[in-house]
């Protein structure tokens, strides 16, 4: 800051200082404790030459005021001596009139919370500012993975709404602000799923309301009949002790949950009192401007929900939440009943403002077209299990068995009851989009051999070989071959420096040749039951 900028504030916050310049007592008036003070803390300024700088560690203090002078004191004596000072030690206490931002050292990444803002020019200039001194510090919003998948950093853009004092909240103010938020994104898992880091699912950073435990919705329904409607007033520690049992992960933890709400007003702390609600499924996209639409997306839910309470009966999606919603095709279509919601409402949010995150999250593996037919592959998802607890050379371990993957396959132009697609010679089960000739499937195979996994006697399924099959002549007439790794053997060394090198090594592992020619007669592939929208190839059909 400035000279002068925090001796300004101290003077404006109290007039600690000029306390100190009165008279002392004469000696008539002072009078000596009977007993002194037991356990009183004592903290000290601690000034350090190090480096050729002279350092200023700044003591623990309780009130603002008294940080504030005593910075005043240190910068009225660094400005009389001519010699600067670096101040480093203890932050100011927590008080509402601060502003600031932190920068933390992560595990492959850069931490950064940025200030809140107050308005919607002031969020994009923040968030545009952010990514822009990103980028001048060589640092990125984005990584690229050995294959060319492009995802996020991992370290998360999570979203924190709250207002300037806990009274201030919405979700304080209006607790059934909250349950339509997390009654919407239970409707919607295209929500959870299209903004959402690599890893997912009941073990994830921000796993759903209804993953992981059967009952979870049962009681989360008891608990919502608990909140008081939007025209009644409410305790502000209500929503916490309703809710803080149910946003929880499998193991209990209230942090890693898709709403955590640790900090919007828990009894047990101060620093849980914050009136603060931290939207987790949301990973870091690679532009600004990604990242914007991300909260203008959330703030409309916010302010139709405010107007009209979502209160709608909650839906038990069971191995479909897992199944179907994997795949790009419905997780579009789901963004689209949303976007035509917010119309509705009178909000113009259109769709196409989330074609990126659709490329990115889904990316293009490549197109074959077979006569009239258009065979499409794209990356789709796959939750990741949390294997069981190993020794390794640091202590004991639990691995994420990432060998599994899945990717979707769109037929466009298709003649139904003539063609069948069938990989590895498996029958996939095609199911109909309601456009004609439009049919999507997902197939889920396992990548790669590490050591620790599930079922480590299934080998890996790579390639994948794709044959269009017509049943009138029995024959295979086209087809194509996906590579989960370079199809001449190599092995990349390094990652991808930039977007273009990435989706190079994309595109080399897509072959729009490679099927098996001849006469073909695919087996009848039996659906499986809990997941009929994919064919699992590690899955014998009984």
């Amino acid at each position: 800051p400035p000279m002068g900028a925090y001796r300004q504030a101290a003077r404006a916050a109290a007039p600690v200082a000029e306390a100190s310049k009165a008279p002392p007592p004469t000696p008539e008036k002072v009078r000596a404790p009977a007993k002194p003070p037991r356990e009183i803390p004592h903290t000290a300024l601690c000034v350090e030459p190090r480096d050729g700088h002279l350092y200023v560690f700044m003591p623990p203090a309780s009130h603002l005021e008294h940080y504030l002078d005593l910075v005043a004191r240190v910068e009225d004596t660094a400005a009389a001596l001519g010699h600067p000072v670096m101040i480093e030690g203890y932050p100011p206490p927590a008080d509402p009139r601060l502003q600031s931002f932190m920068v933390t050292p992560d595990p492959g990444v850069i931490e950064v919370n940025i200030h809140p803002a107050t308005s919607w020019r002031e969020l994009v200039a923040n968030t545009v500012t952010l990514y822009e001194e990103a980028r001048l510090a060589r640092l990125g919003t984005e990584k690229f993975m050995l294959d060319g998948r492009h995802t996020g950093t991992g370290g998360g853009n999570h979203v924190t709404l709250g207002g300037v004092t806990p009274a201030d909240s919405p979700m304080l103010r209006r607790p059934d602000l909250l349950r339509s938020l997390i009654t919407f994104w239970q409707h919607h898992p295209g929500l959870s799923y299209l903004f959402a880091g690599m890893f997912i699912g009941p073990t994830s950073q921000a796993p759903r309301v209804d993953e992981g435990r059967d009952e979870q919705l049962y009681e989360l329904e008891i608990a919502f009949d608990q909140i008081p409607p939007a025209e009644a007033q409410a305790p502000h520690w209500l929503v916490d002790r309703l809710m803080r049992h149910l946003l929880v992960d499998i193991t209990g933890n209230t942090h890693r949950a898709e709403f955590c709400i640790d900090k919007l007003y828990s009894p047990d702390s101060l620093a849980g009192r914050q009136g603060l609600v931290e939207f987790r499924a949301f990973d870091m996209p690679p532009h600004a401007r990604m990242s914007v639409v991300q909260m203008l997306l959330l703030r409309t839910l916010i302010a139709i929900f405010w107007k009209q309470p979502y209160r709608q009966p909650l839906v038990r999606w069971g191995t479909e939440l897992h199944d179907r919603w994997m795949l790009p095709h419905y997780v579009e279509a789901d963004l689209g009943e949303v976007a035509a919601m917010m119309q509705t409402a009178g909000f113009p949010f259109a769709v196409e403002w989330l074609a990126p995150f659709f490329e990115f999250r889904f990316p293009h593996y490549g197109t074959v077209q077979i006569q009239d037919i258009a065979i499409e592959l794209r990356m789709a998802i796959e939750p990741w299990h949390v294997l069981g607890e190993e020794l390794s050379s640091i202590g004991t371990s639990r691995f994420v068995d990432s060998s599994l993957e899945r990717l979707q396959v769109r037929l466009i132009g298709l003649t139904d009851g003539r063609y069948v697609l069938a990989c590895n010679g498996r029958r996939i089960p095609l199911r109909a989009t309601g456009t004609q000739g439009e049919y999507v499937a997902g197939v889920r195979y396992r990548a790669w051999q590490p050591p620790s996994a599930l079922h480590p006697t299934i080998g890996v399924h790579a390639p994948l070989v794709f044959d269009l099959i017509d049943t009138w002549t029995g024959r295979s007439v086209g087809g194509c071959t996906y590579h989960v790794s370079h199809p001449g053997g190599r092995s990349y060394d390094t990652f991808p420096v930039n977007a273009n090198e990435a989706e190079g090594r994309r595109i080399t592992r897509f072959w729009s040749h490679g099927h098996s020619p001849g006469p073909r007669e695919p087996g009848r592939e039996a659906r499986n039951p809990e997941y009929p929208c994919t064919l699992d190839l590690r899955y014998l059909a009984r």
